[in-house]
């Protein structure tokens, strides 16, 4: 409900194109296409580089030493982790495959397979298989027993008798 409830606001709010049309989901201030460019830089990029999930790169001169700027301080050039958009993909597949204790959905591999839409299981373990190594039995167990051990309260129709 949240992002049916969200995207019907950003619907109404959403740039129209020149005819007054809403052709795009995310499109630029004047209703068209937003370019890929700015997708990444003010879409992916900006919120990395808020949240610190960069990488730092200090160029060096042809010595071999640290490049500095105009007041003699070394070079620092930030630049998001993740640069493309299929990092989206591989987050969104890392979700999908922790456990739901760790933040995660907790799906099995199949089902991994079948929402990424890979041809094969062969596919989903080699790309995703290390982070499946992580899942332990014993927790869904414990859960389970859990489950099945706690009380259940008795209710008026049980104390009628």
């Amino acid at each position: 409900p949240m992002v049916f409830n969200t995207l019907t606001e950003w619907k109404e709010k959403c740039p129209k194109n020149n005819d007054g049309k809403l052709e795009f989901v995310f499109p630029n201030g004047k209703g068209n296409v937003e370019s890929h460019s700015n997708i990444l830089q003010r879409g992916l990029w900006a919120p990395q580089i808020a949240a610190g999930v960069v990488l730092e790169e200090r160029p060096l001169d042809d010595a071999g030493k640290p490049k500095l700027d105009e007041h003699g301080n070394e070079i620092v050039i930030i630049k998001a982790k993740y640069p493309g958009l299929h990092a989206l993909r591989h987050f969104f597949a890392s979700w999908c495959i922790n456990s739901k204790a760790r933040g995660g959905r907790g799906m099995t591999p199949k089902e991994v397979q079948d929402i990424l839409g890979h041809s094969t299981i062969g596919l989903t373990l080699d790309t995703y298989g290390h982070l499946f190594k992580d899942h332990s039995d014993n927790d869904a167990l414990a859960e389970a027993e859990a489950a099945l051990l706690t009380p259940i309260p008795a209710t008026q129709t049980q104390h009628a008798v």
